[in-house]
């Protein structure tokens, strides 16, 4: 059995194996290909994932989240104490840092590296789900400016995990090697800047590539910008609607901000591939829901001063190496919010001619449609190397009035026979306008995201692809 690669991240953690000649992230339970790196406590349960991070307004004195911040660093690191101060979930003073979880009969010190273990166990599931068989072997990335004390935690709660992990490797270095470059071993030497954004932090990598060899030129890391900085961006917006529409300020009520912070995050997920998104929160204050729909053009603009922000330490890094733009060959981008669209552009315009890599729809992903004398066709609605995410609409034919839908999706390697990736059934019931949604597991991680304007007649269904 080959190694899988697993990516703990300070938000997020996820996991990748090697198929068809590249490394395809596979998703979770839930259809998602990055899994929160949340734990929360319940009674006698542990919850690790979405269903933590979605449980956090009621129960934020027992879910540890950001826990890679405090791992194998002493209770007096300056880090640690930042740690301390914003997580909702005490942390012990001792001589290393420890949680205090109040959510059993017998309240209970949980080290750092209790926590990451169950990450880890939940990464190694999610690849035996989709390998299905066991998987010990692993390859495990960790930040460049990780000190030895952090290496050898993290290790550690990976072994505890039940992984045999092979090696430790670089981010940046990981990136190039997602991304196949550096492998040809030629003798001319090339320059990859590899950006990543993450949900708390920002580095951007300055690296020469020489014969499959790798050589890291400089590096900046900026843990005051990240993915939630945009999110919070959007959520003081969405409280100040809230105050202008119903006249109450939530801004200092953390349980309101934390149900806001919540819907903003799923908004700004949207917006990477869609131009508007509806933001809902349930009772936000005193019994009143709250909607509203921000636009891409919107949220741009308030994060207009943080987008400059995020691009200011490229132009750093190049001159301290003394490089220039034209000197870049290659840029990779990753991270979660390396994928907001404004963003791309703006690094585009900074390397006009530089090949710019990022995530991108591995196969075809095509509809199965039965055409009026009972032949099979197939419509392409996501070619092979669309940039992820990605949102396609397609028009499904029927005679008389539907009672039922059922939508097949297939993936399609060059030539190769289409493989089913999901069957998806529904009753329309004769509704005049209809919702369903569904996910599934497989390269490029396409989600149906909803049939509307159901006509008896026709259906307009909308693909999205999530990275």
């Amino acid at each position: 059995m080959a190694a899988i690669g697993v990516h703990f991240g300070y938000t997020c953690a996820c996991v990748a194996i090697f198929k068809d000649g590249r490394a395809d992230v596979v998703a979770n339970d839930a259809g998602d290909r990055v899994t929160p790196a949340v734990v929360a406590y319940r009674d006698t349960e542990q919850i690790v994932g979405i269903a933590a991070k979605q449980g956090r307004v009621r129960n934020a004195a027992n879910t540890v989240v950001k826990v890679k911040q405090v791992l194998g660093r002493s209770f007096d690191d300056p880090v640690t104490q930042t740690h301390k101060t914003e997580t909702k979930c005490q942390v012990s003073i001792d001589e290393k840092p420890y949680y205090e979880i109040t959510a059993g009969e017998h309240p209970e010190d949980v080290a750092p590296e209790e926590v990451a273990k169950l990450i880890f166990h939940k990464m190694k599931e999610t690849a035996q789900s989709a390998l299905g068989s066991d998987v010990t072997d692993a390859v495990i990335t960790v930040p460049f400016e990780f000190a030895h004390a952090q290496k050898r935690a993290l290790r550690e709660a990976a072994e505890a995990a039940g992984f045999h992990v092979l090696r430790l490797i670089h981010e940046p270095a990981a990136a190039l090697l997602a991304y196949n470059i550096g492998q040809e071993c030629s003798s001319g030497k090339s320059h990859v800047l590899v950006y990543k954004l993450g949900g708390t932090s920002l580095s951007v990598t300055a690296l020469q590539v020489s014969g499959g060899m790798f050589r890291v030129l400089n590096t900046h890391t900026d843990h005051s910008i990240g993915g939630e900085s945009f999110t919070q961006a959007l959520a003081q917006h969405l409280a100040s609607e809230f105050k202008r529409t119903f006249k109450h300020d939530v801004s200092s009520n953390a349980r309101a901000m934390m149900k806001l912070m919540n819907g903003a995050d799923m908004a700004k997920h949207s917006l990477s591939s869609l131009g508007s998104a509806n933001c809902f929160v349930d009772s936000l204050h005193d019994g009143i829901d709250f909607e509203c729909n921000v636009s891409r053009a919107r949220f741009e603009l308030l994060c207009s001063s943080l987008f400059n922000k995020s691009i200011q330490p490229i132009r750093a890094l190049l001159q301290e190496t003394g490089l220039s733009t034209s000197n870049i060959n290659k840029v990779v981008l990753c991270g979660g919010s390396a994928r907001i669209p404004r963003l791309q552009q703006m690094i585009r315009e900074m390397f006009t001619d530089v090949e710019l890599l990022m995530d991108v729809s591995a196969t075809d992903i095509l509809v199965k449609e039965v055409d009026e004398s009972g032949t099979e066709v197939f419509t392409v609605v996501l070619p092979s190397g669309t940039p992820l995410p990605a949102r396609r609409h397609h028009t499904m034919n029927g005679a008389g009035k539907l009672s039922s839908l059922c939508l097949e999706l297939y993936q399609r390697f060059v030539t190769e026979q289409p493989e089913k990736l999901a069957k998806v059934k529904k009753s329309t019931g004769f509704l005049p306008v209809c919702w369903y949604s569904a996910a599934w597991v497989k390269d490029g991680s396409v989600h149906v995201s909803c049939v509307e304007q159901f006509t008896g007649r026709s259906e307009v269904v909308t693909i999205a692809a999530a990275s």
